[in-house]
């Protein structure tokens, strides 16, 4: 490759990165709005914490499920074309959550953005597969999952700001509108050869048998995919609930809680993703586990942190900010550790696959369920404190003040259990990457020298 190409294909990987960091934020900001501003559609409507979480675990199902075959496209087919369609549809539907008109119209609509969203992981990790090199991916990804906590920090600030002044509806019609400017920058990105930053030539080559097969033969994968799992159900379960749990247990305002919510769980990740990036890049010439024992050992520091955050009394905001600041910062170096992984285990040409069954997984078997255990938790935690203050549950389908935020507060202790046992498996696939890394490099260069 001569000089002025290796320039144009670096210019052409730094826009891409630039768009899919950019589609990464509004799938995440998009995503949000609905925890920004459940207070008002709570009160609105006469719902329960149970009915806000089903709400959140019905979406997520639809987001796994859907994101299987939206993998295999992406592996087939062309990776910006479907990445644009999906970035339109969820656009239009998160406008159309500003119309909804009760629980169920408002339920359907989620549903509509859950479907769009599902193209954007795995059409966008398996691009930076093959626009970035194996020793320059985790920091090539923690940009790309700079979305994650740029998109909730946006959609907390912003959607609290803009609720508070115009309404909570006025927040989905004007998220819509960067989501659909970026369905058509995304058709600007330059389709990269499938394998064309590996060290071997692998173009149009690959392993015989079933996709989905070949990348759960992998036996990191399971540790992954169950990791990924465990890590969800609190991503889900916190990012729904904790501007909720900031206006009941600490008594702050829409606008404050979302705020507080912005900076705990979101601008904290721009530093964990960026240094979580560079030092995921660093361990792996030290060791093919370094990795997963960096995301280990993240999240075994995070957990009393974030326990500690909890046990911080009413009002003492100063205290949780810290402790939950950086319990959550250290929680997404999990993303720079684990996604990288996948790439240097799994083949080229299965990377959008074994991302979908990855996220499908630890979509059903975790974070579907995040939201709604939480908030039945919170439900019954809510009742029980009523029940001890001699007040009568039967017939009370919406838990009062102050009770519901007892109820929350203690619902939320579920977080650090799960942490702690994500860490433990995150130390068990430290124990079979290395096999699994070189298996795959033997193969490629077999396949290669054919």
């Amino acid at each position: 490759m001569s000089e002025s190409q290796n320039k144009d294909a670096q210019s052409q990987a730094w826009f891409a990165l630039a768009v899919l960091f950019a589609i990464n934020t509004m799938n995440f900001f998009d995503r949000q709005i609905i925890a920004s501003v459940s207070k008002p559609i709570i009160e609105e409507w006469g719902l329960t914490d149970t009915q806000m979480g089903l709400m959140g675990t019905a979406f997520t199902l639809i987001y796994a499920l859907v994101g299987v075959p939206l993998g295999r496209m992406a592996d087939r087919g062309a990776r910006t074309k479907l990445l644009s369609v999906g970035v339109a549809v969820w656009s239009v539907f998160t406008a159309a959550g500003g119309v909804a008109w009760n629980y169920a119209s408002l339920f359907l609509a989620r549903m509509g953005v859950g479907i769009g969203e599902a193209s954007c992981s795995p059409a966008g990790n398996s691009l930076i597969g093959d626009l970035y090199p194996a020793n320059r991916r985790a920091r090539a990804i923690s940009i790309f999952m700079l979305g994650l906590p740029i998109g909730i920090f946006l959609s907390n600030m912003f959607s609290g700001l803009i609720a508070k002044a115009y309404g909570w509806r006025a927040t989905f019609f004007i998220a819509a509108v960067p989501g659909l400017l970026l369905s058509v920058l995304a058709l600007r990105i330059r389709e990269p050869k499938r394998g064309a930053t590996e060290i071997v030539n692998l173009a149009g080559l690959e392993q015989a048998g079933s996709p989905y097969m070949r990348v759960l033969s992998i036996p990191t994968m399971w540790w992954i995919i169950l990791s990924g799992a465990l890590h969800n159900f609190n991503a889900y379960a916190v990012n729904s609930f904790m501007p909720l749990y900031l206006g009941r247990f600490h008594g702050l305002d829409i606008r404050e809680a979302n705020f507080i919510a912005a900076v705990v769980l979101g601008a904290v990740g721009v530093v964990g993703l960026l240094g979580g990036g560079v030092l995921a890049d660093w361990v792996r010439h030290k060791a093919p586990n370094g990795r997963m024992l960096l995301g280990a050992f993240s999240l075994l520091i995070s957990t009393p942190c974030v326990y500690l955050a909890l046990n911080q009394p009413k009002g003492s905001l100063v205290g949780y900010m810290l402790l939950m600041g950086v319990g959550w910062m250290l929680i997404y170096v999990y993303y720079v550790t684990v996604y990288p992984v996948v790439q240097d285990v799994v083949e080229p040409s299965l990377r959008g696959t074994a991302m979908a069954l990855y996220f499908c997984a630890m979509y059903l078997l975790g974070g579907a369920f995040g939201t709604y255990i939480l908030g039945a938790l919170s439900d019954h935690y809510g009742k029980q404190a009523m029940l001890a203050a001699g007040v009568a549950i039967e017939g009370v389908k919406v838990v009062p003040m102050p009770y519901s935020a007892t109820g929350l507060h203690s619902a939320f202790y579920v977080v650090p259990i799960v942490s702690v046992v994500l860490a433990l498996v995150l130390f068990a696939g430290a124990r079979t990457v290395a096999g699994d890394m070189e298996k795959l490099q033997k193969w490629m260069r077999e396949a290669s020298a054919k």
